[in-house]
């Protein structure tokens, strides 16, 4: 279904800055993150200024993530506060489903953090932390990127408890930004870890 611009004008409020902070921030953190992280992979940056402990740098790299991304919910929600308000689905269901949504979601991020551990969720492996071996429980047994997945939900979630139709939109966005960050951080990793395979392949024909 086409809008006009008047209407879409009534359900959206472009004009207000809490809608462009939050924008910038959503784009920003993955972006930051896949740069820093290269950088850290490639540098060590952050090893350096923590005399040389990939751990403690790959520690302060996750309370900056984790810290950002708070800042990026709180944007988020301000920006929802300050857009038109407008009933996104019937009454009888306007709490049931964001709710599920929302615990649906939440679900995918805690798994998936739990699955991975700090060092695993927070870019560790740039770091050259490396895991063992594929984690291939829930939740990555349901969907490859249950942790992006799940974030987009919750966004999806607060627009529809809030009866806000611009956070459908910045869902959208969302769900965009994160598709474009992982064609940068999958194949980037997945070379990571092919190069640790290759380098225990030519040790295990030396030892021959």
């Amino acid at each position: 279904m086409a809008f006009s611009t008047a209407e879409l004008s009534s359900l959206v409020d472009f004009n207000k800055s809490s809608l462009t902070l939050a924008l910038i921030s959503i784009a920003f953190n993955p972006t930051a993150w896949n740069i820093v992280a290269r950088n850290e992979y490639r540098n060590k940056t952050i090893t350096r200024i923590f005399g040389g402990s990939a751990r403690a740098g790959t520690y302060f790299l996750a309370v900056l993530i984790f810290s950002f991304g708070i800042l990026r919910d709180s944007l988020y929600h301000r920006a929802l506060e300050e857009q038109p308000r407008k009933a996104l689905l019937p009454e009888q269901y306007a709490t049931i489903v964001p709710a599920a949504l929302f615990i649906v979601g939440q679900t995918f991020v805690v798994t998936s953090t739990w699955a991975l551990g700090i060092t695993g969720t927070f870019l560790g492996d740039y770091f050259g932390i490396l895991m063992d071996h594929r984690v291939e429980g829930f939740p990555f047994n349901v969907l490859r990127d249950p942790m992006y997945v799940g974030s987009t939900m919750c966004f999806v979630a607060g627009a529809l408890w809030y009866e806000r139709p611009a956070g459908l939109l910045i869902s959208l966005y969302v769900y965009i930004v994160y598709i474009i960050a992982l064609r940068f951080e999958g194949p980037f990793t997945d070379k990571i870890y092919a190069k640790r395979e290759e380098e225990r392949a030519n040790g295990s024909k030396k030892q021959k």
